[in-house]
């Protein structure tokens, strides 16, 4: 099982390519299964959960390939006009909960489906009833089979049908679900809660690119017009804000100057407002984002919510930036009940951090010592290679394959600005 070796202190200069984001690449590789024409997707990147999504869709007969020519350019060129099994197994999905977005696209273009209810990290719970929810009051009869959702029409429907969608909650995949299912649905359907991450606007982007009629993507209430087929289409996918907001956080922890091509300052508000208040200089640059810092950063409270807010996903990464920061911070998190996993390994490092529920207050220390750590989940793992990145001797984080679900090379990337990082072998931990 790999792991990463980090020997702290350096600080980092130079650029860094922000890849492309994971929470857009997943849903828009199945968004290609609502068509029988080909789709091509650029600036798709090479993460373990995409690994999967491509195997997934494979599984079920749809021609997925990596153009070996545009390796850098990360484009895939998919064709589901002889899918033949609209069926997600257990087996192919269970490391990764994003397996749910296949259902909507194929109970739209098929009538049926069946989907293995999703893994993933272990971060809390993720339910998936707002799922079938919104999809039964679009005419799907949905029910829970020895782990799986099986769907098919209502009796009487040859197509799916618009319908008026409100969650209970916020949901980001269950939005993207509907989003599709809607595009090949009988009438219009409204979806009102809608989430609105950037990753949204872009689905919503591909979807009208194959012929779906759109309008509010972006928003909390999205209006879709069924058409009663897509056509192919090629669409480029968004830069990950949660990966450029890692690296910014990491420079602002160890110290340096770094431009981060392709990253979008308009999709980093909230993560931005922080670090600059924390005494980070960060400003847009042609092509990117610059950002610069040096010594020992103010410590921020903050609480994550829902975009435009503070994301969950960078959580544990600005707390790994208020661990030696100057002062006290409060960190509340709203989003998952257990996503302070972290905290104990950070502990191992000389952090010192007190947690009460979804409460963690984090008192900032001047240093911290290398150890051995464990990653528990994606984002906790970059939390870890941050912390890492400032202690002092070597630090060794394993379980690293949290990492590679969603971090496209990630210790390439920190070696390229200066960090002293390695990929290790060693024994299952």
């Amino acid at each position: 099982m790999d792991k990463l070796l980090i020997r702290g202190g350096r600080t980092l200069r130079g650029e860094v390519p922000i890849s492309g984001a994971k929470n857009a690449a997943l849903p828009e590789l199945c968004a290609a299964l609502l068509t029988a024409e080909p789709v091509t997707l650029h600036n798709v990147p090479r993460l373990q959960d995409v690994a999967t999504m491509l195997q997934l869709v494979r599984n079920m007969g749809v021609t997925a390939e990596r153009d070996a020519n545009k390796a850098e350019e990360g484009t895939v060129s998919l064709n589901a006009g002889d899918l033949t099994k609209p069926e997600a197994p257990y087996e192919l999905v269970k490391t990764m909960r994003a397996s749910v977005l296949a259902l909507g696209p194929l109970l739209a273009r098929f009538g049926h489906a069946k989907v293995s209810l999703p893994g993933g990290c272990a971060i809390g719970s993720r339910p998936v009833d707002q799922h079938i929810k919104g999809l039964t009051a679009m005419g799907a009869d949905i029910s829970v089979e020895h782990g799986y959702m099986v769907a098919k029409l209502q009796p009487g429907l040859t197509r799916l049908r618009g319908a008026r969608i409100t969650t209970d909650m916020v949901t980001v995949t269950g939005t993207e679900n509907f989003l599709m299912a809607a595009a090949l649905a009988e009438g219009e359907t409204v979806l009102e809660n809608a989430a609105q991450e950037p990753e949204i606007p872009d689905l919503a982007e591909m979807l009208i690119a194959m012929g779906a009629q759109i309008e509010g993507h972006g928003t909390s209430r999205i209006r879709i017009r069924g058409v009663e087929r897509l056509h192919g289409g090629t669409h480029t996918v968004v830069a990950d804000r949660i990966e450029a907001g890692t690296f910014l956080c990491a420079v602002a922890a160890a110290g340096g100057d770094v431009l981060l091509r392709h990253a979008r300052a308009d999709h980093l508000d909230a993560v931005i407002e922080k670090l600059r208040e924390a005494g980070a200089s960060i400003e847009v640059a042609e092509g990117g984002i610059r950002v610069r810092a040096s010594g020992r950063l103010k410590a921020q409270s903050f609480r994550t919510t829902e975009y435009p807010g503070f994301p969950t996903d960078m959580q544990a990464q600005f707390m790994a930036l208020n661990v030696i920061a100057e002062g006290t911070s409060t960190v509340t998190e709203t989003i998952f009940e257990n996503r302070f996993m972290h905290v104990d390994e950070m502990l191992r490092l000389g952090a010192r951090i007190q947690t009460d529920g979804k409460v963690a207050v984090i008192e900032g220390v001047p240093q911290l010592s290398g150890a051995t750590v464990m990653a528990t989940d994606l984002r906790a793992s970059a939390s870890l290679v941050i912390s890492g990145l400032v202690a002092e001797g070597e630090t060794l984080v394993d379980r690293i394959y949290h990492l590679d679900r969603g971090y496209d090379r990630m210790e390439a990337k920190l070696r390229g600005i200066g960090a002293d990082i390695e990929r290790v072998s060693g024994a299952a931990g």
